[in-house]
Formats: C-alpha cells, sequence, structure tokens
C-alpha cells in the first residue's frame, strides 16, 4: 500500500482502489487503507445487499468511492428462467422464487428486472456499476436501462420484496 500511495503521490497513477467478492477484507481496507475507490462485488443487489448495511456508510465517511458489480448475481437478476444462477451455482428453489417475485413487481410496472437491477446499487449510494456484458445488444440494452423509467412504487415494493 505504500507503493500505492507513493504512486498516487508522484501522479503515476490517479486512485488506488481494491475489489472483492466478499466483505470482511473489504471492509478492512476500507476502515484502515488509503483507498479512493472501493468495488464491491454482489453485495448491492435487489438479492444481497449486505454491502449497503456494513459498508457503504463506511465509504461515505472515509471520502471513498463506491463502484458496485455483480449486480446480477451470476444471472439470477438478468432473467431468472434463463440464468437461474446465483453465486455462480444454481439457485435454491426459495432464492429463485424471491427473484421471480422481484421480476413479476418488475414486470407489472412495465420494467425489466435487468434495468431495475443495473440501477438498484445507484440509488443506495454506489458511485457507479460494472455490468458483464456477453454480447453488444447486451450493451444496448443495459445503455437503454439507464433511462428507463422506474416509478417510485416499484422501488418501494422491491424494498419489502
Amino acid at each position: 500500500m505504500t507503493a500505492l500511495v507513493e504512486l498516487r503521490e508522484q501522479g503515476v497513477v490517479r486512485a488506488i482502489s481494491v475489489g472483492l467478492g466478499r466483505l470482511e477484507p473489504l471492509e478492512r481496507f476500507t476502515a484502515e487503507a488509503p483507498l479512493d475507490v472501493i468495488m464491491e462485488a454482489g453485495r448491492l443487489t435487489l438479492l444481497d445487499r449486505t454491502a449497503e448495511e456494513r459498508l457503504l456508510g463506511l465509504a461515505a465517511a472515509r471520502g471513498i468511492g463506491v463502484i458496485a458489480a455483480g449486480v446480477f448475481n451470476s444471472g439470477i437478476l438478468a432473467d431468472p428462467d434463463a440464468a437461474p444462477y446465483f453465486e455462480y451455482r444454481q439457485a435454491d428453489a426459495a432464492l429463485l422464487e424471491r427473484a421471480r417475485r422481484l421480476q413479476a413487481l418488475c414486470a407489472d410496472r412495465g420494467v425489466t428486472l435487468a434495468d431495475a437491477a443495473v440501477r438498484f446499487p445507484l440509488r443506495r449510494g454506489a458511485d457507479a456499476v460494472v455490468v458483464g456484458a456477453r454480447t453488444p445488444a447486451e450493451v444496448d440494452a443495459f445503455v437503454a436501462g439507464l433511462s428507463a423509467e422506474i416509478p417510485e412504487e416499484l422501488w418501494l415494493a422491491l424494498e419489502v420484496a
């Protein structure tokens, strides 16, 4: 970390960052290291909000930016039926049912689950979202989703779903 700070002070790098999918070490880095940005993976999503509970306040207090990655939790929040995976494994029945409930709430209001999943971390305090795309069509869909109208009533419904 000392070498990275020196590189930042010399202008060789503009920022120091750490990215992890596990919160415990990321919390420690956030609390103790001279970071500019952290990237959490899969912990600030419609299904897993542990980063909101444990990390966002700490990062804000230290002036550290937050990037949310893995916002589809391995696919289940993009399309629960076509990609029923959570944490790179087949999702269990309860998680799959919860994702389908979220999808139905979105569909009832003319919103795709994927659009809500991408926007959710931004509503919670993330500064940016990283979304993995397999095709140019997926990139186009993500860009289009940024301007999708998501009614406040949907966000309220997703809070308790």
